[in-house]
């Protein structure tokens, strides 16, 4: 997040946000981005179709009856967006990334 959002002139690229999108029901990712200072901006319902292979893993709800791809993809998943931006980066949430991962066990 450092190289992300630190300006040019302190080693960085000077990004204005930083993007954190998982499952929405993915809770174990969503409180490692909370962690880390990410914003919940919203969910994007339906952002994702999958084939019956990854459904298992992640929870995926079955699509409409009727539909066209449901042969080839008959499950979907919610997509739930975080985010940092420059301001929240430069308002604290810097020294607190600093600090989370200054951790050691």
């Amino acid at each position: 997040m450092n190289y992300a959002l630190n300006l040019p002139g302190e080693g960085g690229l000077g990004l204005r946000r930083v993007v954190w999108c998982a499952s929405a029901a993915n809770e174990p990712s969503l409180g490692a981005a909370n962690r880390m200072g990410f914003k919940m901006e919203g969910v994007m319902r339906w952002a994702r179709v999958w084939p019956e292979a990854k459904v298992r893993a992640s929870g995926g709800v079955r699509v409409r009856k009727g539909d066209p791809k449901a042969e080839e993809f008959p499950y979907g998943r919610d997509s739930a967006v975080l985010s940092v931006c420059w301001d929240d980066w430069e308002e604290g949430v810097k020294n607190h990334v600093d600090a989370v991962m200054a951790r050691t066990k």
